[in-house]
């Protein structure tokens, strides 16, 4: 279920919200061949399915930032955010990879607001933490603290 915040007020009241789970979504090698398209990053382990299938995971695995910035639309899923005039992607914190999305492998994203405060400009930055997790498996696919900035 997502969240929907209005106005600067809204935002700076979801410190500590958890914004709970979005939907599973399947990693295909279609998605991964493009996002090697688009990095130029055409590592066998990523885009060759008969060579990765011996190879140390047993089949291709999604680049760890094709799974980062799978966050983004994700996220979406969360919590949408209504009121503003813009919306900026400020950076991230910490991120880690410790488990690879496997072709196949179904993903969702956890996601918990950590802070809110007011920045200048009449915005408010919010640090959220986000975790992908592998249907099936107990161990995340990537951890993540990333900041936002939304301005009214």
């Amino acid at each position: 279920m997502t969240t929907t915040v209005n106005g600067k007020a809204d935002l700076l009241a979801l410190t500590g919200r958890d914004l709970g789970h979005t939907a599973w979504r399947e990693i295909t090698q279609d998605r991964i061949d493009t996002f090697a398209d688009a990095t130029d990053d055409h590592q066998w382990i990523h885009v060759d399915p008969g060579r990765a299938a011996s190879g140390p995971f047993g089949a291709t695995i999604a680049h760890g930032y094709l799974t980062l910035a799978l966050i983004i639309p994700l996220f979406g899923e969360l919590l949408a955010i209504e009121g503003v005039r813009m919306s900026v992607n400020y950076g991230l914190e910490k991120v880690r990879f410790p488990n690879p999305v496997r072709v196949g492998d179904k993903i969702r994203l956890a996601g918990r607001v950590v802070s809110t405060e007011e920045v200048a400009g009449d915005g408010v930055a919010l640090v959220v933490d986000f975790t992908v997790e592998i249907d099936g498996s107990d161990k995340p696919a990537c951890v993540a603290r990333a900041v936002y900035r939304h301005y009214t």
